[in-house]
Parts: C-alpha cells; structure tokens; sequence
C-alpha cells in the first residue's frame, strides 16, 4: 500500500491489525463499509500469545467465514501433565468436559497460535477486498462534527468519517481521546510467554513444572505447529531474560529438560498480569475495541475472545447507521453491552487466574447476553426457552433448515409463523418455544413477541428493515 491509499477519505479507520481489527475489517468488508485498518508494524505480529478460541467465538468465526481455516491452523487442547522431581505424576484436562447439543454445536476451546489467527484473518478480508496499511503508526487525531482526522508518524493523515482504536492495552488512540482505565495487578509475580522449539517433551501433553509455591514453567506445544509455548510465573522482583541463553536457564532450572534442549527462540515477550477497564469505550466518533478497552490476565482464554466479539457487535452498527438505515443513537448501545460484558471477563480471568474458577462452563462465554441493553425488547409477558437478549441457540426447523445456516451473513433473521414484509421469515425451531424472534446480525437475538405488534417500529430504529420497506 502506498503513502496515498492512506490518506483517502474512508467511512472507518480501524487502528491496529491485531484479532479486533482485522474481525472488525472483515465484518465492515463484508457490509460493503469503505474501512481501512492501519498497523504501526510493517507485518502482523508474531508470537503465540492468546492461543484459547472458545466456543461462542468458533460460532462468531463461524459466520465470518474463517472457522474452517482456523481448525485447519490449529487443533484442540493436550490434557496437562505435571511433572515432579523430574517425573509426570498427574494428567487432567485442561477444561472441564460441556456436553454439546442440538443448540451449541460448538464446546470445546481451539488452540490457535495467535500469529496464525492474524494471518487467517488477514487472508479473509484481503479476500473480501479489505485493506491494511503497515508501517501506519498514529501519533494523534481531532475530531469534528462530520469527521475524524487521524496523524500519522510519517506526516501523512487520514480522514474517515469513524475511528476504531484496536491498538491494544497502551492505545495510542485511546490517550488521544483522553480516556483512562480503571484495573489492578493481578500477580505481584514475573511473567513470560515465549515460543521455543524444544526436543525431549512428546506433544501429546501440556508439560507443567511447579515448585511448591506455584512457580515454574509449562511448555504447551502449539498446535499447527512445531514449536512449544513456554509460560513462566516467577518470583516477585526476578530479572527476566528472553535472550536463547536466559530461557535455557530457566526451563533448566525447572524442567527435566537440559538446557540445549531448548533449540531455538522464535518470539518472546515479558508482562504483568493485569486487570483493567477503559473508562469509556466511545467518544464521540471514536471507539475502543479490544485490548485498547480492556486488559485481561491470560488465565482462562478471556481477552482475545471478548476482543474479537467487540468487533462483532460495533460492526454491523456502524454499517447500518454509514448507511442511513439506523439513526445514529445505534452507536451508542456499543459501549453500553460491550462495557458491562468486559468487567465480567476481566472479573474471570482474574477468577481463573488465582485458581476461584476453573476453565470449563465459564469461560466458553456462551452464556453471554444483552438482557439490560436499551436495544433489547421482550414484550411477551411469559418468555420461553429463548428471550430477547439470549445468544440465539442453533437447531433445525420443522423444514430442516438450519439456524446457523439461516444466521450466516451480515443480516438480521426473522423467526415467525409467516414472512414480514421488508425482513423476510422463517419458522423458528421448537426449542425456541412459541413467539417471534428477530435476531441481529451477531446472533442475539434483539426482539421478541407473541405477535409481530410492536416488530416494524423495533426493526426501523434498530437498523433491521430493507432499505426499500423503510
């Protein structure tokens, strides 16, 4: 991309080429919105990082068109294997077991290194004709009325009618908009994650190495690949070195393994586990969406999920009111299901990370809903198995048709006995129990009546009729 593309005028910037940015192009692409998303690096970054791909975000990748190719990148989860004075002595799983069923196909976690995320992702929206610039690193923005003007290290700026900042937990865009964040250290311990390749350790296993005050290393091997994930918790106030030499060192020090065992270093990366929350998620015509919203500890799978369904809920939000079928109040029901959502992930990941939740039921985030949201309706005095707010469960109606099938695309879905004009209808699964449903364009589903009263008048504010039934 040369200096010019970047500077075109566009409907929405999106800052920063990481899970949010690049889910947040594809779902704008493919709602045919004029996006482009800028990166500060001049390729995708490497390193495993979050690797955890839970269930509700298979359904969101599912619908995006990438789910295949993210198996096909990954695979499941290896049972943990602790090790003692140099001998295994116990093997668990890594998630407690949920049952699948007709409603959620989808219960086990993925393992997807996050540099093959990025590069599945990226392959989706150059597909879908989307655009990323490297090299982009925003130094500053104003905004006005009608617009955004976004600065840029070269000199160059932009100009996009809305800004997305998924620049991640030190977001430049944020600090511009003047947006602080509210958190707490997780750990007072060292930590480090690294990607090695390592001999010695078969990869049927998550190989854990704990001394009796629960440091140590673990030495995951990353599926879709031939390297090992190491993750370290070290003592308060040690020195972290990611040089070959140090992480020899350290897996020696804790593992059966001998130091050249640990071949190569590929990527490595020191932190502090942290909890924080951005005070706002919007400000005026900006946005924040990812890390840049919300810090998590790595414990449980939490951040890079609830990233990426960020991105799924603004998206077809700012497509419907760029394209005049919502009003631009839309915009703000973002921040008010997104916020909410994101202090509960942070509340369990800190949970799982000191050991008051396990990895199961919890953190597959089914279970996530916008029951208080303004944009949620249930007008029924009696709600079923299925309301308004619920994530839509998949099934089979009485003609066979699937409901993620019938989901699939950026489109709103009606369930009822009969179509309605300007929003189409098909019948809802039994499962469903009796009513009206429509469901949005991410799956949850946003009205529901015993009748279609009150459903066009809904469906006009909320962005869901045709443009030519308005």
């Amino acid at each position: 991309m040369n200096a010019q593309d970047a500077l075109d005028a566009m409907d929405v910037l999106v800052v920063g080429a990481g899970p949010a940015g690049l889910a947040l192009g594809i779902d704008l692409a493919r709602h045919g919105v004029d996006a482009l998303v800028v990166e500060a690096g001049e390729r995708l970054s490497p390193g495993s990082r979050g690797k955890g791909i839970q269930p509700r975000t298979q359904e969101v990748y599912a619908d995006l068109g990438v789910l295949d190719a993210m198996r096909a990148a990954g695979g499941p989860y290896p049972p943990r294997q602790f090790w003692k004075n140099g001998e295994p002595v116990e093997s668990s799983p890594m998630f407690d077991a949920v049952a699948a069923d007709e409603g959620t196909p989808y219960t086990e976690p993925l393992m997807v290194a996050q540099w093959r995320t990025l590069e599945v992702l990226y392959a989706r929206l150059r597909e879908l004709g989307g655009r990323v610039g490297f090299g982009r690193a925003v130094t500053g923005l104003d905004q006005d009325e009608r617009g955004v003007t976004v600065r840029f290290a070269d000199g160059t700026t932009a100009r996009a009618r809305y800004v997305v900042a998924a620049d991640g937990g030190r977001s430049t865009v944020r600090r511009a908009v003047g947006v602080g964040m509210t958190g707490e250290s997780v750990d007072p311990g060292a930590f480090l994650v690294a990607d090695l390749r390592v001999r010695g350790l078969d990869r049927d296993h998550w190989h854990t190495f704990l001394d009796d005050d629960g440091h140590g290393v673990a030495l995951c091997p990353l599926a879709g690949t031939d390297d090992f994930q190491l993750g370290a918790r070290l003592p308060e106030g040690t020195e972290v070195d990611l040089s070959l030499a140090g992480l020899r060192r350290l897996v020696a020090a804790y593992s059966r393994l001998d130091a050249a065992d640990v071949t190569e270093v590929r990527w490595a990366s020191d932190f502090r586990p942290r909890a924080a929350l951005a005070d706002r998620f919007r400000v005026g015509r900006v946005f924040l969406a990812g890390d840049a919203a919300h810090v998590h500890s790595p414990a449980g799978g939490q951040g890079l999920n609830t990233s990426v369904q960020d991105a799924y809920n603004l998206g077809w939000k700012l497509a419907a009111v760029l394209a005049g079928r919502a009003p631009e109040t839309l915009l703000d029901t973002y921040e008010e299901e997104r916020r909410p959502n994101a202090a509960a992930m942070l509340g369990l990941s800190t949970s799982v990370h000191r050991g008051e939740v396990r990895r199961g039921e919890a953190t597959i985030q089914l279970g996530i809903g916008y029951w208080e949201s303004s944009l949620t309706e249930e007008t029924r005095a009696e709600p079923g198995p299925v309301r308004a707010g619920d994530r839509a469960p998949d099934g089979r109606n009485a003609d066979g048709v699937r409901m993620f099938d019938a989901f699939g695309g950026p489109h709103w879905t009606l369930l009822a006995p009969a179509p309605v004009a300007g929003l189409g209808g098909l019948p809802a699964p039994g499962s469903y129990g009796p009513g009206v449903f429509l469901v949005r364009p991410d799956g949850y589903v946003g009205w529901a009546g015993e009748t279609t009263e009150g459903l066009r008048a809904y469906a006009a504010r909320a962005g869901a009729l045709n443009a030519d039934a308005t």
